[in-house]
């Protein structure tokens, strides 16, 4: 009896806690991913990432400006659910949810279904992970939101086939910024097949990162394997 109770009083505190929620009221969306409570903590959106605009000393990304003002129309002053992973918070202080709107939107899921996001899938956080990359796949089949900009480029791609390779796999690596710690790319092939590719292997610079991993068996453990060859 006094177990339930004293686990009654921590859900009801509606301070963060690992694997639990609170409710809370959207003061002002920051960028697409990141926005601001009226209590004045910062909120991180679990599970994806929208281009960058607001990064210091960082270019606007391309569909940048889309996915902010996308998440501003639909957050700011909104009241909505956190719910929380394994970390409430991450390094820089930042709440890290799950996001849902009063009438059960679930808003990281409709930004990567919607096109706006890709998936960045960071262990020890990875409850919804399977979802998020289920609507990834289904934003790239249909060409939704930034998907659709490989298409519109596919001119400028062509005009560039005689460039090194070199430049390319700069601008790859430039795009790709792999969370502190976790270099191991964790990527699923077209057959759905979930693989990962430590530094220095055949494929490493060629793959696009869908999850990170710190370590061999952080990413067997998310149910990922070594390439074959």
């Amino acid at each position: 009896m006094m177990i339930a109770i004293m686990l009654g009083a921590c859900a009801s505190s509606g301070q963060p806690q690992a694997n639990g929620q609170m409710e809370a009221t959207v003061k002002r969306v920051v960028d697409g991913d990141t926005f601001e409570l009226e209590n004045g903590e910062k909120v991180r959106m679990i599970g994806m990432d929208t281009p960058e605009t607001v990064k210091p000393n960082h270019p606007v990304e391309p569909y940048g400006k889309e996915a902010s003002n996308f998440t501003k129309e639909l957050l700011t002053g909104q009241k909505v659910t956190l719910k929380f992973d394994v970390e409430p918070y991450d390094k820089y202080k930042r709440l890290l949810a799950y996001v849902y709107l009063s009438d059960g939107t679930f808003v990281n899921e409709k930004l990567v279904r919607d096109g706006y996001a890709r998936i960045m899938t960071i262990p020890p956080n990875v409850a919804q992970a399977d979802l998020f990359l289920e609507a990834e796949r289904e934003a790239r089949e249909q060409n939704r939101g930034l998907w659709g900009l490989q298409d519109e480029n596919k001119a400028d791609s062509k005009k560039k086939e005689n460039q090194p390779k070199k430049s390319e796999k700069e601008s790859a690596n430039k795009a790709e910024q792999p969370p502190e710690g976790k270099l191991i790319k964790g990527n699923i092939n077209s057959k759905g097949d979930k693989i990962y590719h430590v530094p220095g292997s055949a494929s490493y610079e060629q793959t696009n990162a869908e999850m990170w991993f710190a370590t061999e068996e952080e990413a067997q453990a998310a149910g990922f394997r070594a390439p074959k060859r």
